[in-house]
């Protein structure tokens, strides 16, 4: 089994920061990379980032991104919600993107996240051939 930690250092209305840890059942770091959302907005649907907690996750396919992707359940109120290739929060519509650095690309003023689809294809590599896994996440 994996387990996913999400360490969220960035919180404000418009974005969320964080750090992604994959570990293994004993503990052992399998993949780390920087994290993005869009901000809090009390968990409106499409437009907030996911609440604090801790929730299953299963690889599935996704007709949207024609892929497989992780996504996560039990969110309140919420569906839908998965891992995927993104730079910036505005991309994301309640999900959650990877990348492998933090800096404002489009000179917005805010931070966003570097190498998003070569991070998440290193993702997949980590959580191996695992179907279901635990998310934690964590607002620091």
């Amino acid at each position: 089994m994996r387990f996913i930690t999400i360490h969220r250092d960035y919180v404000s209305k418009d974005q969320c920061l964080g750090v992604c840890y994959v570990t293994d059942g004993r503990g052992n770091i399998l993949f780390k990379a920087d994290t993005i959302e869009r901000g809090w907005l009390n968990n409106k649907k499409r437009v907030s980032c996911v609440p604090e907690g801790d929730y299953p996750v299963r690889l599935e396919w996704s007709n949207r991104f024609k892929q497989d992707l992780w996504e996560l359940y039990e969110v309140p109120n919420r569906s839908e919600c998965k891992f995927h290739a993104a730079n910036y929060a505005r991309q994301l519509n309640g999900c959650i993107a990877l990348g492998n650095g933090r800096a404002d690309i489009d000179k917005d003023g805010n931070l966003d996240v570097l190498n998003s689809k070569a991070t998440m294809k290193k993702f997949h590599e980590a959580m191996g051939k695992e179907k279901e896994a635990i998310l934690k996440i964590i607002n620091i």
